[in-house]
């Protein structure tokens, strides 16, 4: 059975299931040496600004030139943070690698909660192969329509899974208009009734996310930035 094929029964498996057995990665030598897919770009330097339509939170997005080894696989490090009236309130390092076939795996987060510049929880941190930790699908190399996955798992913190619902979705935010994109549903058995539909646009990566059932966040791209040529 293809690689592709084999992890779409998996992970579709998975989504039915948080407790099914582990997803696993392709063998050492089938990974990439960095993140191409267009769907979820990942070049070292570049930077994403969005912004909550609703709560008025952003949110900057640097993909870093660091990597960090987890099991056995080169990870690609991007920081995450979010600012609420200009003040930290989470910073998180998210850990990302795509295999040979172009698919995106999420093999963990480190995340901090601050509240008046001190760490107040970690609550959400989770690494592949450590304490139960199993490694997910965060973009396919060709998404299809009703692909159910797992994104992440670590029992009672981080269980998430999403679902591709349209290969043609729009979007128009501040960063501009996009078409021909990919919008999927996440959800987790850790947040019963809550739901987000997020958009991708090829070329760029997420440029909208919104709740759509049991939240109220609306995220939206403002600006994203790659590094000048030859940095």
């Amino acid at each position: 059975m293809p690689l592709v094929t084999l992890l779409f029964v998996i992970l579709t498996a998975a989504a039915v299931s948080p407790a099914a057995p582990p997803i696993p990665l392709p063998a050492a030598d089938h990974w990439a040496g960095a993140v191409t897919n267009p769907l979820f770009p990942l070049s070292p330097g570049t930077v994403y600004v969005y912004a909550d339509t609703v709560s008025g939170e952003t949110d900057t997005m640097t993909v870093t030139r660091d990597t960090q080894e987890i099991v056995g696989v080169r990870t690609t490090v991007v920081l995450d943070r979010t600012y609420r009236k200009g003040q930290l309130v989470e910073d998180t390092r998210d850990f990302y690698a795509q295999d040979n076939t172009g698919n995106v795996w999420y093999l963990g987060e480190d995340t901090k909660t601050v509240r008046g510049g001190k760490v107040v929880s970690t609550e959400g941190s989770w690494q592949a192969g450590r304490d139960g930790g199993d490694p997910g699908i965060v973009m396919w190399a060709a998404p299809r329509v009703g692909e159910a996955y797992r994104q992440e798992y670590r029992k009672g913190s981080a269980e998430d899974m999403a679902r591709v619902v349209a290969l043609d979705a729009a979007a128009s935010v501040p960063a501009g208009r996009f078409s021909a994109c990919v919008a999927t549903e996440e959800w987790s058995p850790l947040e019963p009734g809550a739901r987000e539909r997020k958009v991708y646009a090829r070329g760029v990566g997420l440029v909208e996310q919104r709740s759509i059932a049991g939240g109220h966040e609306h995220m939206v791209l403002v600006t994203w930035t790659k590094p000048a040529s030859g940095e």
